[in-house]
């Protein structure tokens, strides 16, 4: 971006608005996680820009009037691309003058931070969606993650976790005594049980009214649990498996082409690979059945979204689903990384449809009590306030 290392005059502002930056590390995650937010802080009167990785979904928000600035994000940890991306993240400080940093993810997180402190931002915030030291990895890995988180929190003002487990474990290893756990909302309106799209979602995929659906939302990465799904769904009578979301260009590891061209061949039509669509509302008010056997988590959006759209959610017992889910109540939990024991969970709801009802439902006044959107959003902007 031209005329970074010019110092931008800052433009009139109301009373107690604030001028601030929100960083994350790809537009997916600016436009999944991060949207809604820019738009609460604007509509309380704060001067909102942003910062990732440049990607097709920034779109979404520059076409609502967000300027988001183009950042050399990498999702590793390469001295060399993480110094190149703290450089940047200190040159458009310094141009675009905040009065508050907001970082998010681990990596992005860390460099907003820093850049943040050295910088003299006056406040610096922080949201945690997950861990990297809770996930599975080498010792080394582990303990590199929560040496930069403990540093990291040093200079963070607003310490804010999505999920209350990770707030106590911040709190507990002293990253930070006053971190919180904020949460994660979408809205019921848009999320919740449709009988229109339900129908013409099924006429178009060629489901059947008396067939149940399955759906899994994520990205197409192996520590979703996609590998036992797959072999679990070969023992789940008759029930189709709608698997949506794609990989991201920064993703990790192996496409697991193998995984799923075995199960394509055992399964058939019941296997229906979507890949990414907008219209994830309507595929969800189309389904029977939520799934995600994750093998590490923050707070997932896509449990409440399904939770919001009225379904049953079968997921592992990991940190962020196991405080989402009530078991018995509102979905099942299964220990992650197995494939039988999640084939049991679903064919017990395939087999229960009065079981996936009652869930369904009790799983919808759960989430709007907790996360609708507009709650958490109020909550957030209060802090950043």
């Amino acid at each position: 971006m031209s005329g970074w290392l010019r110092r931008r005059k800052p433009g009139r502002r109301a009373p107690g608005a604030r001028r601030i930056l929100e960083i994350t590390n790809v537009d997916f995650a600016m436009k999944q996680f991060l949207h809604p937010l820019m738009q609460a802080l604007r509509e309380a009167g704060h001067s909102v820009e942003g910062g990732c990785a440049e990607g097709e979904h920034l779109k979404t928000l520059r076409d609502d009037g967000f300027i988001v600035h183009p950042l050399p994000m990498a999702r590793s940890f390469s001295p060399v691309a993480q110094l190149r991306a703290l450089r940047a993240l200190i040159r458009l400080i310094r141009y675009v003058q905040p009065d508050l940093v907001h970082g998010h993810m681990p990596i992005s997180g860390f460099l907003a931070r820093v850049a943040g402190w050295w910088c003299g931002v006056p406040c610096i915030a922080y949201t945690c969606h997950g861990f990297l030291f809770n996930q599975p990895g080498s010792l080394r890995r582990r303990t590199l993650s929560f040496l930069l988180e403990w540093v990291a929190g040093q200079v963070t003002d607003r310490y804010m976790t999505v999920s209350q487990a990770e707030a106590r474990d911040a709190r507990r290893w002293r990253i930070h005594r006053l971190a919180q756990g904020i949460g994660n909302g979408r809205d019921p309106d848009q999320y919740r049980p449709d009988a229109v799209a339900r129908a013409d979602i099924r006429r178009s995929l060629g489901i059947r009214d008396d067939q149940v659906v399955i759906i899994a939302v994520s990205r197409i990465v192996r520590h979703k649990g996609y590998p036992e799904l797959l072999r679990a769904m070969e023992k789940v009578p008759e029930a189709v498996l709608l698997v949506v979301g794609d990989r991201l260009p920064s993703d990790h590891g192996d496409t697991m082409e193998q995984e799923f061209a075995q199960a394509a061949s055992v399964l058939g039509g019941r296997l229906r690979l979507l890949g990414y669509r907008h219209d994830t509302a309507r595929l969800l008010a189309a389904a029977d059945i939520f799934t995600l056997p994750s093998h590490f988590e923050g707070l997932p959006m896509s449990v409440i979204e399904a939770m919001l759209a009225g379904l049953p959610v079968v997921a592992t017992d990991i940190r962020g689903p196991n405080e989402q889910i009530i078991p018995e109540d509102t979905g099942l939990l299964v220990p992650p990384g197995l494939a039988m024991p999640l084939a049991n969970a679903l064919t017990r709801l395939v087999l229960d449809r009065s079981l996936r009802e009652a869930m369904g439902a009790a799983g919808r006044e759960r989430a709007k009590a907790i996360y609708a959107e507009a709650t958490v959003l109020k909550r957030v902007v209060a802090l950043l306030s």
